[in-house]
């Protein structure tokens, strides 16, 4: 039996699964300020109907990494670049302690210059005194050869909590993101790890035997021991489990438009072809690009418990959420509410939806219902629109899904797929305004957590070789050795889709004919004088992101 746990920003889902079966399903209140108490209100009440004994996976999407970076709850972090000769590395400055170290790695992974490491000691005792307690060290190239990285990583650890280096976080070439990702990796570790060491306090207690994995902003999940050390991994870890869901509970084949809507947000997707659409390269987090490889989503603030108000004399509906709709006890009316008055749904109170929203018809010189019409097609419209932007940004540029690059592709949805407590009620709402069929899934309200359930392991390898230096390097492995001076683009290839099928059997995932892809593969001569003294080889792949099976008929 498998559990899989989504928390969401209004709820969260649970749900207990046996072949492809939902055996027990929950949905709670999220508390922003205790989500382990969530959690194990959600465990609790999913064990009522499960027996523990039988779980043998706990798969959990969470927004704490996403809500520390939002609200600015992250701790601070003491940044050491090694960038080299030929960039400004200060134009990827993050935090007040932030130092460009000399020393220089080529791309090659050659050492040319090592970085002082007695010049580190001056700026350390800096980040002690405004007691700095986690660091990024990044290297460029270091993900080719990573002694630079290690070296400064080894002065700083006398007084380090933790350390993200940069060939550690990412194995892609890209020296910005890649600073950007080591920031954010430390940034949210306390607390992630805080997290971590009580969700498996709390399974213990509840005598659970059970492996625990959290869901990746990609599609795909992680044992939490992973997620401990890349915690900015997580990020967006919602959303993705929101495309998982669609793929394990509808069918689809065609080009089609996902809608997850929730209390506060509604998170908007894409299938191509029935496949997800990948950010390629890794999202970015504020105006700070990341190598964290992310299924490609928007969220906008629409949701089923969106603020109503008159202001100014004009309607307003979000993004702001005043706690629940009035329907549901809470204190103002939102866009449920609405959609009580004009029937499209019919969720708690529907007195108190109709007393909230007569108080704002009343500021705009309206009749209730016609208060309603109106807060109901702005709420539509606002949708319509982040959607025909969000597509048009898509189509403005290659396509990338998560199995391949399609390069002359347009996206034009032939259907709308909805999950989210509200997604039923919106159904007739959404087929009028975009003039497409729309679908909400069997368990539409908790396909998130039947997503994170499904959601299989995903992992990923780089390999390098430098065949003029006899080197052939898979960091993520710790694998170092010496290659022939005739080693072939053709071969790396098959070594890195064999060693990463390896390493897939060592962990117990499966992966079936095809699940293997590769992501980059690229060779170019190195010239010293006029001839060719050999090959710069690099080859990345990855488990494809998927689900283990779907929902049983």
């Amino acid at each position: 039996m498998l559990i899989g746990i989504d928390v969401g920003g209004t709820h969260t889902d649970g749900v207990c699964m046996r072949d492809g079966r939902v055996e027990a399903m929950v949905k709670v209140p999220t508390d922003h300020d205790n989500l382990l108490a969530t959690i194990s209100e959600a465990l609790h009440s999913i064990l009522k109907d499960c027996t523990g004994a039988q779980i043998r996976t706990i798969n959990l999407s969470t927004t704490l990494s996403t809500n520390a970076i939002v609200t600015g709850r992250t701790e601070k972090v003491g940044m050491f670049v090694i960038p080299g000769p030929g960039i400004d590395a200060r134009s990827y400055a993050l935090g007040d302690q932030y130092h460009i170290l000399s020393g220089c790695t080529d791309h090659r992974g050659a050492v040319s210059a090592k970085a002082r490491v007695e010049f580190v000691k001056p700026l350390a005792a800096k980040c002690r005194e405004e007691d700095i307690r986690v660091y990024g060290v990044v290297g460029k190239f270091c993900t080719r050869n990573p002694e630079q990285e290690l070296a400064i990583s080894g002065a700083l650890a006398p007084q380090a909590d933790f350390i993200s280096q940069g060939h550690r976080v990412s194995e892609a070439l890209n020296f910005g993101r890649r600073i950007s990702t080591a920031y954010y990796n430390s940034a949210v570790w306390r607390t992630f790890n805080n997290f971590a060491n009580a969700l498996e306090q709390s399974v213990r207690n509840l005598n659970l035997q059970s492996d625990i994995n959290i869901v990746k902003a990609d599609g795909g999940t992680m044992p939490i021991r992973l997620a401990r050390e890349i915690p900015v991994q997580s990020i967006f870890s919602g959303p993705a489990a929101s495309v998982m869901g669609i793929l394990s509970t509808v069918p689809v084949s065609e080009d089609a438009l996902i809608l997850d809507i929730g209390g506060t947000t509604t998170d908007i997707a894409v299938l191509l072809n029935g496949i997800p659409l990948l950010e390629r390269d890794g999202i970015s987090i504020g105006e700070h690009q990341t190598l964290v490889r992310a299924l490609k989503v928007e969220s906008i603030g629409i949701g089923g418990d969106s603020f109503i108000c008159s202001r100014g004399g004009h309607l307003q509906v979000g993004p702001d959420r005043h706690g629940p709709c009035m329907a549901a006890g809470g204190p103002s009316p939102a866009l449920m509410d609405a959609m009580n008055i004009l029937g499209y749904a019919s969720f708690g109170d529907r007195e108190r939806s109709a007393r909230g929203i007569k108080e704002v018809a009343m500021a705009q010189g309206l009749s209730a219902r016609e208060c309603a019409e109106q807060a109901v097609d702005l709420a539509m419209t606002l949708l319509k629109k982040k959607v025909d932007a969000f597509l048009a940004a898509i189509n403005a540029r290659p396509v990338y899904t998560i199995q391949e690059i399609l390069e002359d592709r347009m996206v034009k949805p032939k259907s709308i797929l909805l999950i989210g407590g509200p997604a039923e009620a919106m159904v007739p709402l959404l087929e009028q305004k975009f003039s497409l069929p729309a679908i909400a899934p069997q368990f539409s309200q908790v396909a998130n957590a039947i997503g994170a359930c499904l959601t299989r392991p995903t992992q990923s390898l780089v390999l390098t070789a430098d065949t003029s230096r006899g080197r052939f390097t898979v960091p993520g492995l710790g694998i170092h050795k010496t290659v022939k001076r005739t080693y072939t683009l053709e071969e790396a290839v098959h070594d890195a889709t064999t060693l990463l099928r390896s390493e897939l059997d060592r962990q117990g995932i499966p992966a079936e004919d095809g699940d293997i892809q590769v992501i980059e593969a690229d060779a170019f001569n190195m010239v010293e004088g006029h001839y060719t003294i050999g090959r710069n080889i690099r080859v990345r792949c990855q488990m494809r992101p998927g689900v283990i099976t779907t929902l049983a008929s």
